[in-house]
């Protein structure tokens, strides 16, 4: 019996065959059944991104059955080559020699990376704190131009050591901001409220390297195929969804006991 199909957000060509993200079927879903499994789609496959449905049969002649294997397990890429460790990244937490890395693609304008900055991400920063984990933030602005000004507020927010909390606010009560409340004067006005020079945020807000970064970050996200948020990359290995904060602390400590191995 052929293994079941697995399909993936198809992202636009940037000029040569992207690597994707798919959520197979045929994954055991762990952990009451709210782990999601991400896999790369392997070259191979047809047109339409589906696994070939064609099985290798057997009959008396072959001298006996051949050994087709059903997969039980799928085995997931090792991604840890998209982590940056750049000690100039304004947009990470914790420390480059962290054991462990996390990734972050998310959207200022998504509800579930509302829900997953509030209920999930102060479990991980305790593990910043201890200098177990480093978070890297990649914003991906799916939802558009609110979206995408929104980043390029938080970086702006980051030029004066300020991501954390102004990110914070941005998610603030679990929920996003209305499209109004991330117009260009209302993020300079909570930069202010915040305590940040708010002329020195306007200037950066707009500036051409904080456009630049952010794009590229956008860019990454992309590329990966990292269009449902949001979206991780913990330790190497992919994953989607904002799951319950024990999945991802589950992850964090499986993750640093293979690093200690």
């Amino acid at each position: 019996m052929a293994p079941p199909d697995s399909t993936a957000p198809d992202p636009a060509e940037q000029g040569g065959a992207r690597r994707r993200w798919a959520v197979p079927a045929a994954i055991v879903v762990v952990t009451a059944a709210l782990v999601i499994g991400v896999l790369w789609l392997q070259p191979g496959g047809n047109d339409s991104g589906e696994a070939s449905r064609e099985t290798p049969s057997t009959t008396a002649s072959d001298g006996g059955a051949a050994a087709i294997e059903h997969p039980s397990s799928v085995a997931v890429p090792d991604l840890s080559d998209q982590e940056s460790r750049d000690p100039d990244d304004l947009l990470a937490e914790g420390s480059v020699d962290a054991p462990v890395t996390l990734v972050v693609f998310t959207d200022y304008q998504c509800p579930y990376c509302a829900q997953w900055s509030t209920e999930t991400l102060p479990a991980m920063r305790e593990y910043v704190d201890r200098g177990e984990l480093r978070i890297e933030w990649r914003d991906v602005n799916v939802y558009g131009e609110d979206s995408e000004r929104a980043a390029r507020a938080s970086l702006a927010a980051a030029m004066q050591g300020r991501h954390e909390e102004f990110h914070g606010r941005l998610f603030d009560g679990a929920e996003i901001r209305s499209p109004d409340e991330l117009s260009e004067q209302a993020l300079i006005d909570l930069a202010a409220e915040l305590g940040l020079d708010p002329e020195q945020f306007a200037e950066d807000i707009d500036s051409e390297q904080v456009a630049t970064t952010i794009e590229a970050n956008a860019q990454q996200g992309i590329e990966l195929g990292a269009m449902s948020t949001p979206a991780f990359i913990l330790g190497g290995t992919p994953t989607v969804g904002a799951q319950p904060t024990e999945v991802f602390v589950d992850m964090v400590d499986q993750a640093l006991a293979d690093s200690e191995g």
